[in-house]
């Protein structure tokens, strides 16, 4: 096994899609700045998947997620470290976005899921044909 291969990391994203509309913010000053992404980030040690993606969620959105549902996982082998990439459905969400991390975030915007931005952050690329193809496993 290589060495670039002995650990892995765990990203958990979330889908917030209101009127057939997926929310994405822009990354600022963090890797692959100027890229839309989906909300989400890494599982803490002991944390729970969806509770992790709840956290997330808020965090950076000021969102409430409600009622949640597996969506899809990435064995996302190309980026700089080894990520295992989960996502998750909110189906409810309480509120409106905004920037919540100013430092990271330029802005949260709702694109059509027939007319995403070509510029989506490399990582959440499967992920997001995944769930637009309504599929569950990737393997990049």
């Amino acid at each position: 096994m290589p060495d670039e291969y002995q650990s892995f990391r765990v990203g958990v994203n979330t889908f917030v899609v209101r009127d057939n509309r997926l929310l994405l913010g822009k990354r600022k000053n963090v890797y692959r700045s100027g890229t839309w992404a989906l909300p989400g980030g890494h599982l803490e040690p002991g944390e729970r998947l969806e509770d992790a993606a709840a956290r997330e969620l808020l965090e950076e959105t000021g969102l409430v997620g409600k009622e949640w549902m597996f969506a899809n996982i990435v064995n996302d082998r190309r980026s700089t470290q080894h990520y295992i990439q989960i996502g998750f459905v909110a189906q409810h969400t309480i509120g409106e976005p905004f920037v919540c991390e100013p430092d990271r975030c330029e802005a949260w915007k709702w694109f059509s899921l027939d007319a995403l931005p070509s510029e989506i952050f490399p990582p959440h690329i499967v992920q997001i044909q995944l769930f637009r193809e309504k599929k569950t496993l990737g393997d990049d």
